[in-house]
């Protein structure tokens, strides 16, 4: 499913994947805490601030077992990895990013080298 988001980083509008089970979380907890401006508000009903972002992410990856130090850009990084390693056309990829530029996407293909295995060399046919 794609989604609008609002102000994202660079205070950008852009659209994302939402995928259905989180969709279903996310309606229980909008359901129990009936947020106001934000989908997910401070303490005082505010924008999360891009720290306390990065504590749940750090937080959730202490909870997950994860022992290397972890960012919201890895997740950022690793789902534009994923899409890549799976087969997804940069230009999709750098849309959901919200790039400019397909250069700044490409930054990702160098972790993606595995995407190549099912190349064959046309010689090779």
């Amino acid at each position: 499913m794609l989604i609008r988001v609002k102000n994202a980083k660079g205070n950008k509008d852009r659209y994302t994947l939402l995928s259905e089970s989180v969709l279903k979380d996310l309606r229980t907890y909008y359901k129990q805490y009936r947020p106001k401006a934000y989908l997910f508000e401070g303490q005082f009903k505010e924008q999360y601030s891009a720290n306390s972002v990065g504590k749940i992410v750090s937080n959730a990856a202490i909870k997950a077992g994860i022992k290397v130090r972890v960012s919201s850009h890895m997740l950022r990084h690793s789902f534009a990895t994923h899409l890549l390693e799976s087969g997804i056309n940069i230009r999709y990829i750098q849309l959901l990013l919200g790039h400019n530029s397909t250069k700044t996407t490409e930054i990702y293909t160098h972790v993606a080298k595995n995407s190549f295995d099912f190349i064959k060399n046309p010689l090779d046919l």
